[in-house]
């Protein structure tokens, strides 16, 4: 993502030890969306009432680094600025999405 220039920040890179309800609370702070295969999160949404500024969930295995990338891009191009207030699934073939 950062190669087709949209600005990243990777968890692991400054701060893995940070749980998953201060990732959201950092998202929120700065005002990104957050990107994970962790389901957890989803649940902390729509469960636990915790908030993000987006959320998307990617179901493809992150060993097929060329379709992951693939698939992002198709759904930042077919969404853009609406990732914002959803929570999207993106999957092989399809993306699901419903406001947070």
């Amino acid at each position: 993502m950062r190669g087709a220039g949209h600005d990243v920040l990777y968890i692991a890179e400054f701060a893995a030890s940070l749980s998953d309800v201060e990732v959201m609370a950092l998202a929120s702070r700065e005002g990104r969306l957050l990107l994970t295969a962790d389901k957890d999160f989803g649940e902390l949404v729509f469960r636990r009432s915790q908030t993000v500024p987006g959320l998307i969930l990617l179901r493809i295995d992150p060993d097929n680094a060329q379709l992951v990338r693939v698939r992002l891009l198709e759904a930042v191009g077919q969404f853009g600025q609406g990732l914002f207030g959803r929570y999207v699934v993106i999957d092989e073939v399809r993306f699901r999405s419903r406001p947070l």
